[in-house]
């Protein structure tokens, strides 16, 4: 390094546009770099705590090294006599200096050590690799969401280190699609997932399993979805095994399907020759939730279709020989198209689903027979008309229960009649069992939005008989007590979170009070001095 220092000064420049142009830096933060390793250098010669600078001429490559005193006026104390001087001594040295200036005393030439070389050798080295990380970092953050190529440096316990070029990317173990194996030299290409800071410096990591790796191979090889002409609306993969990617078209001349698919399939081959074999399905989306979920369950025939929007579950009935295609190998086809539909999908066979329905409607019928008391004949009408449960008899308009065949207004009076006295006897029920489990006042008035009686009481048997006691759940333990899908996750959350309410109220109440009381004492406080 002794020779590096000394060396000839259109060397320096030389050298300083190598170290720029291999290692893409700007030529001015290497000379910025380079001074500050001469001048640690010059430290360790003339003292560390000393201020010494050095400057290297931009044009000439002439090293000039100096050390620097702040003049400090005579009403004010030195307090470092190394880097500081007074007024007067100052003046003795330089005629015309202020105070705030820096007095300059160049130095002469230093021969530099072995020991002051390999400390500059590494302040150059470890400040131009962070030069390097940090360009590298300000080039790459914004391309995160691109496709790269690179090729396979090394590999490190499983991790792919790749060389993009003009930096490194990592492709964690966890991101490459299983069972490939991908050997130093091996060209690859990947989506990258992420770059950001970390102690070892800036970081890319790439990925080939993220369903946006799909969607980007798709937008290199379909051009109508580069041009926007196509849109890919989600993707759901199970990688490296199989995936699907719903797509619909802006222009109603253009089968989005078979634009992906490309003639003789030769678009989306090239895509699953990338992704090893991985089989696609492409489906066209649509906005009705039930014709792209019977989309998203091809190749299998769906034959019915029951959405229930308050829960995000929707029941789906297939011949019962397409039942082992429409759940797939371990349940792979119903897991992907609930991914990609975002519909927890239910799957029954036509025999299931009779079997179900006749269950359903002999217990909504013994419910009728046993509350109402009333014969079978009308509790079938009932169940038939779509009446699911008596409090829905008590509060309909007459005109409905008229509206049925056989029913009069007599009829239809008597069955409101009676289906209002089982509710006013089961709500006295009901409220006694709340006595009985010592269920706290503040839970029973809550009045939280989809937590009725029966599901305090539910609660009250299970050892929960006051908010706090509820507001203390997790969303998950709720789900537990109940054991019911009369409410979804969502709807636990909700419930829980209304439940705090009260938490947070106190917590502004004592606030309020402190803030009251800390003006108070300041008042009685100024009063006193007065």
């Amino acid at each position: 390094m002794s020779q590096d220092i000394a060396m000839n000064r259109p060397e320096l420049i030389q050298v300083v546009d190598n170290v720029a142009r291999d290692k893409s830096i700007e030529r001015e933060e290497v000379f910025i770099i380079m001074e500050q390793a001469i001048q640690k250098a010059g430290r360790s010669k003339y003292g560390q705590e000393k201020d010494i600078r050095a400057n290297i001429d931009r044009k000439t490559g002439e090293i000039r090294l100096a050390r620097y005193l702040e003049v400090i006026e005579e009403t004010q104390v030195i307090e470092d006599e190394n880097t500081q001087i007074s007024l007067i001594n100052a003046l003795k040295k330089k005629e015309n200096v202020a105070a705030g200036e820096f007095l300059i005393d160049p130095l002469p030439p230093i021969d530099f050590g072995r020991i002051s070389s390999q400390m500059a050798k590494q302040v150059i080295v470890q400040r131009v690799r962070e030069a390097e990380r940090a360009r590298q970092y300000e080039e790459y953050k914004s391309r995160a969401g691109e496709i790269v190529n690179g090729q396979v440096k090394r590999s490190e316990f499983g991790n792919v280190v790749v060389d993009l070029g003009r930096a490194e990317a990592v492709l964690r173990r966890d991101e490459l699609i299983p069972r490939e194996h991908l050997k130093s030299g091996d060209r690859v290409r990947a989506f990258i997932l992420d770059v950001r800071q970390e102690v070892r410096g800036p970081q890319i990591f790439l990925s080939r399993t993220c369903p946006e790796f799909m969607a980007m191979l798709f937008s290199q090889e379909v051009p109508e979805i580069y041009d926007g002409i196509i849109e890919i609306k989600g993707v759901a993969r199970d990688p490296g095994s199989r995936a699907k990617i719903a797509v619909i078209s802006k222009d109603n001349s253009i089968d989005p399907v078979g634009a992906c698919v490309g003639m003789r399939g030769s678009r989306v081959q090239a895509v699953v020759n990338e992704l090893q074999g991985e089989k696609i399905d492409i489906i066209q989306w649509n906005d009705d939730p039930a014709t792209f979920v019977v989309n998203g369950l091809a190749p299998a025939e769906v034959s019915k279709v029951v959405l229930d929007e308050d829960s995000g579950r929707i029941e789906v009935v297939v011949p019962d020989d397409q039942l082992s295609l429409a759940i797939g190998r371990r349940g792979q086809n119903v897991r992907l198209a609930s991914q990609l539909t975002g519909w927890v999908i239910d799957i029954l066979t036509e025999d299931q689903e009779s079997a179900r329905r006749q269950e359903e409607f002999h217990s909504r019928s013994q419910t009728f027979i046993q509350g109402l008391d009333v014969d079978e004949v009308i509790a079938h009408l009932l169940v038939t008309e779509g009446f699911t449960s008596i409090e829905e008899i008590a509060f309909v308009p007459n005109e409905e229960l008229i509206s049925i065949e056989g029913f009069d207004e007599e009829i239809a009076a008597e069955l409101k009649e009676r289906s209002q006295v089982y509710l006013e006897e089961l709500n006295i029920k009901l409220k006694d069992k709340l006595s009985e489990l010592q269920i706290s006042d503040d839970l029973r008035e809550s009045n939280i939005n989809g937590l009725d009686i029966k599901l305090i009481i539910t609660l009250g048997e299970n050892g929960i008989k006051t908010l706090d006691q509820l507001a203390d759940l997790a969303s998950d333990e709720l789900l537990e007590i109940i054991k019911s899908d009369t409410i979804s996750i969502d709807q636990a959350n909700e419930i829980i979170m209304k439940a705090r309410e009260h938490w947070f109220e106190d917590e502004d109440t004592i606030a309020k009070d402190e803030d009251t009381t800390a003006k108070d004492t300041d008042v009685k406080t100024s009063d006193i001095k007065a």
